[in-house]
């Protein structure tokens, strides 16, 4: 079983910062791609950004130049440090990843439960 944990949302006011991460855990052979999707209310969930496991990132024109994606692959983990946020911003915010469980298994995508980030004006 895999799980994806995510961590960093919060309130704050426009023009700041946070930093959100997502851990995965459990059976993974391998991960590819990470990313973070969000969908505020009334809203469909969107595409935030996304990377590759070799590092290549792919970045919604909302955000870029605001907000950054990375990973850590021996930490299983990806993060998405968001400057200069604004209230279209708020939204919650989930992670997604394509794992592998084991050698021979079709690559599946998880989600995370989703994390809230309100951006007050």
């Amino acid at each position: 079983q895999v799980q994806l944990v995510e961590s960093g949302g919060g309130l704050v006011q426009a023009g700041g910062s946070l930093r959100l991460s997502c851990a995965a855990s459990g059976s993974i052979f391998s991960i590819n791609d990470m990313g973070w999707y969000r969908q505020a209310p009334g809203k469909q969930r969107e595409l935030v950004a996304t990377i590759t496991s070799g590092g290549g990132t792919n970045v919604a024109d909302s955000v870029k130049g605001r907000f950054t994606i990375s990973r850590d692959n021996a930490k299983k983990t990806v993060y998405l440090q968001m400057n200069s946020l604004k209230p279209e911003d708020t939204a919650v915010y989930y992670c997604a990843a394509t794992i592998k469980s084991g050698w021979s298994s079709k690559p599946y995508q998880y989600w995370g439960q989703g994390t809230q980030v309100t951006v007050s004006s």
